[in-house]
């Protein structure tokens, strides 16, 4: 897979445009971190009002400035989704559910994963996901994450206990 950087910390694929959040991913972000249906295997309820996905955009934008290691997945100059470091050296990735299936996330990874190696001293990175979510267990084994254990009763969201499953992939040599 063909890839670039440049010099604003992006990231270039074939079909996407991995860069830092700017203001103007706010609707296309809201609309998904708003929706029951992507949340589902998320660790938070559905943002129920635009401000709370403005937090989370400032608050990626603050990130960004520090460290270039968690990105706004574009498609054609729109936001579709997010994946690289959400707090320390925990890897997600969040994708608009309109755009499941077709290899975005894992086109994403190819590229985000070796950079996030080389953009931090992480000896390791970590994945904590929702057990029921086998689409992003499958993601996560494809690029040789290997499940570490599960936690029972790790998320309490909207009064409702939630597992946890563990993920590792250690740094290349």
């Amino acid at each position: 897979m063909s890839t670039s950087k440049s010099a604003d910390g992006a990231l270039r694929t074939a079909r996407l445009v991995l860069r830092g959040p700017k203001e103007h991913d706010l609707d296309a972000m809201h609309r998904v971190y708003s929706d029951p249906y992507a949340m589902r295997y998320w660790a938070t309820l559905p943002h129920p009002d635009r401000a709370t996905t403005k937090e989370l955009l400032d608050r990626r934008i603050a990130h960004w400035a520090q460290q270039q290691t968690n990105f706004q997945i574009t498609l054609d100059g729109a936001w579709i989704g997010n994946v690289g470091l959400f707090t320390g050296h925990e890897i997600g990735f969040m994708l608009d559910p309109a755009h499941h299936r077709k290899g975005y996330v894992s086109e994403a990874l190819a590229v985000v994963l070796p950079a996030v190696f080389a953009r931090t001293g992480h000896p390791r990175l970590m994945a904590d996901i929702d057990p029921r979510n086998a689409a992003s267990a499958a993601t996560l084994r494809k690029f040789g994450f290997r499940e570490t254990h599960r936690a029972k009763n790790t998320y309490l969201i909207g009064g409702v206990w939630f597992d946890s499953a563990y993920f590792a992939l250690d740094r290349p040599t």
